[in-house]
């Protein structure tokens, strides 16, 4: 679920970043998206 979320992020954050449009708040869409994934992969690690 948490990929799926990031994954979303990331391609709204692409989408924002050749649309030239929201500024900062497109980097901040990747910087959740980074974050997003390394929790899931941190998480991922842990159960096994």
């Amino acid at each position: 679920m948490l990929l799926w979320i990031a994954i979303v992020i990331a391609v709204l954050w692409l989408l924002g970043l050749l649309g030239n449009i929201g500024g900062g708040f497109i980097h901040l869409l990747l910087v959740i998206a980074v974050v997003v994934l390394i929790f899931h992969f941190v998480r991922g690690r842990s159960r096994v």
